[in-house]
């Protein structure tokens, strides 16, 4: 196949709008550095423990955030030290997080992220308070969804509060964006509600059948998921850069050589970049531009958060 290669959240009495709503995940990551991963029954000395904040869908808020588009947050942390600092997070980011709920009844969500010296992650979520998101918190933050030009999701929280939250914004709208991760099979109605679909390797396999080791498959991926009811979808290959497919044309964007620190928050740091230059009606081309160049940035630095440029930092082609 050949594909062109171009080189304060629901606040119904306050008024409180953004331009972009966030439903998903927070946790306190946890991020073990290691010359390498250990095998099955292995103990490695590590180099490094950092608790930094964390979770798709924040990381995803605090990019949209930095990136310059207006953000709010619908989610649910534990009323413990680690929820507190969580929305102290959010706050410092100027994020809205009103429909940040909190919960007695679970521990916030936390992730085990070990990075290796190869700058190669692996991941371990413990879903704690991410499990009680709910339908109803997403009715609550209606009004949000009401103004907002685009909705952004992730899968780290419960599928039905996913599905509800995009049909609720397909009703007012608003744009749709799914991160498809982690990955997982995805009925074709969620499918259907999406505008964008955004997905890597791993996930686009995962959801179409197809491996994706490279461009070619990417595209072949892609397709299959517009057939089972995308509208548009992107395939992010990391070093090998986007594969976009929108309407009826294929495009790969080569992504900007870096050399890597921790690709921790890379697929979050795109999403956000991404999604905020649709959020202020540029191009497609331009906002795929944008999010490969926060994503490089991103990759160069520790952490995950940590790792989120600003949007004055951005250089694009």
């Amino acid at each position: 196949m050949t594909i062109a290669t171009v080189n304060q959240p629901h606040d119904d009495e306050s008024g409180a709008h953004a331009d972009v709503v966030v439903v998903g995940s927070l946790n306190m990551d946890l991020v073990v550095r290691a010359p390498r991963h250990p095998q099955p029954g292995e103990t490695l000395t590590g180099h490094a423990l950092v608790t930094t904040p964390g979770g798709k869908g924040a990381n995803q808020a605090v990019a949209l955030a930095r990136l310059g588009a207006s953000t709010a947050m619908i989610g649910c942390v534990g009323d413990d030290a680690h929820g507190h600092a969580l929305l102290a997070g959010l706050d410092q980011e100027g994020i809205l997080r009103q429909g940040v709920r909190l919960t007695s009844t679970r521990p916030t969500g936390v992730a085990m992220i070990q990075v290796d010296d190869a700058s190669q992650n692996c991941i371990v979520v413990i879903p704690g308070s991410n499990a009680e998101l709910l339908p109803a918190d997403v009715e609550r933050g209606d009004a949000l969804l009401r103004s907002a030009k685009l909705l952004v999701c992730q899968l780290e929280v419960p599928l039905e509060t996913v599905r509800h939250a995009l049909d609720r914004a397909r009703r007012h709208g608003c744009t749709t964006l799914l991160n498809a991760a982690p990955a997982m099979a995805l009925p074709n109605d969620v499918l259907a509600r999406v505008d964008w679909l955004v997905v890597n390797e791993t996930e686009a396999a995962a959801l179409s059948g197809q491996a994706v080791t490279h461009p070619d498959e990417a595209a072949q991926a892609a397709q299959r998921l517009r057939r089972q009811g995308c509208r548009r979808v992107l395939v992010t290959l990391g070093a090998q850069g986007v594969v976009a497919a929108c309407d009826d044309s294929l495009h790969h964007y080569p992504a900007p050589a870096v050399t890597a620190v921790d690709t921790t928050a890379a697929g979050d740091t795109f999403v956000g970049g991404f999604a905020a230059a649709l959020a202020r009606d540029a191009g497609v081309e331009t906002a795929i531009r944008e999010g490969q160049a926060a994503a490089a940035i991103a990759v160069t630095r520790a952490g995950a958060q940590s790792s989120i440029p600003h949007r004055d930092e951005l250089v694009t082609p």
